[in-house]
């Protein structure tokens, strides 16, 4: 069952607030009105575990300090196995791209990327709900 994209609550994780910024935008221009954002790995990890918040998506960097996408999503994984999660990385390392697959990663997408790009992956991991 897809969710509308006015109903949609997202959680954006990225240690660069332009690149927060940037996804916040584009996931207004598509009609996402429920954002939230967080800085870093750690800060979503509580974030999901004590805001209470409904989250349907995460879309979260592979590279930050303290705790990376990766991690993240094995934690993310380990709580919630369907949730769908985003992975925004500029590595193409096949070793990584692996790695985020053992761990059942819904998507890619590569920087830098157009709104068009990111519009086509997000609607395509939402068609999968």
């Amino acid at each position: 069952m897809a969710i509308a994209m006015n109903k949609l609550s997202v959680l954006v994780v990225d240690d660069t607030a332009h690149a927060r910024e940037l996804t916040l935008l584009f996931l207004t221009r598509l009609g996402v009105h429920q954002v939230h954002a967080a800085a870093d790995g750690h800060e979503a990890q509580k974030f999901l575990q004590s805001s209470g918040e409904r989250v349907d998506l995460i879309i979260c960097d592979w590279h930050m300090p303290g705790m990376t996408g990766l991690e993240l999503l094995q934690r993310v994984r380990a709580a919630d196995p369907d949730m769908p999660f985003i992975m925004v990385t500029g590595n193409s390392d096949m070793d990584a791209v692996k790695a985020a697959g053992d761990l059942d990663v819904s998507a890619y997408i590569r920087k830098p990327y157009s709104p068009q790009q990111f519009g086509e992956k997000l609607m395509a991991v939402l068609d999968k709900l």
